[in-house]
């Protein structure tokens, strides 16, 4: 089955619409239909129910696309790495949860692409649960999250420790940084836990997210406090756009990398994974600056 035949049905399902996904994967109409109709054919199922207004997946549409999105991943990936060899390269294709990136990995990247002038790197964010099916089908090589992942055929190695701080756009302390404008942030199983231990009796707090960045700028916009990395804050802290809440206690959090056991690339990722562990995080250029133009 052509690849070309799933990165359509995956376009259709997303746009819901023949004539858009059309425009959008450059064919005409006629093809899409064509190509729905082959997959339908060969499954021997109806993938999409079409009414005059509106195109819906049927369940067995909807069972499918994880499939169909692994499949278009892996020939791609294969497709990439085929080309590399070529030129005698190798590639590493390494993810993230949002969080890691906006704390660590984003710093730690151009570190590393530095380091290896002679690897390729494929970099995403994607889910943790995203991160351990794709180290497992062999999609993806490396693997950074806050919680461990847990597989006997995965290796996992806590590789930097980073501060959880509690900050406010304006002095404060804790009492008060929770009360008014309090921003949680999902810092992972772990962070949840200790945070209801640890304020129990606090308010809900006026805004949930699971993305470090997205509380930064709020915070930063409309005022309030949130446990945010040190990584993240030092330059709004030193520019003094953010303050550090006078009583608060931080919190450190493990950056865990993953891989499997029998990785094709082992040793070029335990060279990546030496070099992690000997770099200090430090903030992101973008937030370096943005926390430096404030102060000019």
């Amino acid at each position: 089955m052509d690849v070309k035949v799933f990165r359509t049905f995956l376009e259709v399902a997303r746009q819901k619409h023949f004539g858009r996904s059309a425009n959008n994967l450059y064919i005409t109409q006629a093809a899409v239909s064509a190509r729905i109709k082959q997959l339908e054919m060969f499954f021997d199922t109806t993938l999409f129910v079409r009414d005059r207004n509106a195109i819906k997946l049927t369940s067995a549409g909807e069972r499918l696309i994880p499939y169909a999105e692994n499949m278009v991943r892996t020939l791609e990936q294969a497709k990439a790495e085929l080309l590399l060899t070529k030129a005698h390269a190798i590639q590493l294709a390494i993810a993230g949860t949002p969080n890691i990136w906006d704390a660590f990995l984003q710093y730690w990247l151009s570190i590393v692409t530095e380091a290896f002038s002679g690897y390729a790197f494929c970099a995403e964010t994607i889910s943790r649960e995203q991160i351990s099916r794709a180290l497992i089908e062999r999609t993806l090589d490396i693997g950074v999250t806050f919680d461990p992942l847990k597989s006997d055929e995965l290796i996992c190695h806590p590789v930097a420790e980073l501060e959880l701080l509690l900050v406010s756009s304006e002095e404060c302390d804790e009492q008060q940084a929770l009360s008014k404008r309090y921003v949680y942030v999902d810092w992972g199983t772990r962070f949840a836990s200790e945070h209801a231990e640890r304020h129990a009796k606090i308010s809900p707090p006026y805004l949930r997210t699971a993305n470090g960045r997205i509380a930064l700028d709020f915070i930063l916009q409309k005022g309030g406090a949130a446990y945010l990395p040190k990584t993240m804050v030092d330059p709004f802290l030193e520019s003094e756009q953010l303050f550090l809440v006078s009583d608060q206690q931080g919190w450190q959090r493990t950056v865990y990398l993953s891989y499997r056991a029998d990785a094709a690339a082992l040793t070029e990722i335990e060279k990546v994974q030496r070099l992690i562990n000997k770099t200090e995080p430090l903030a992101p250029y973008l937030l370096q600056q943005a926390g430096d133009s404030s102060s000019d």
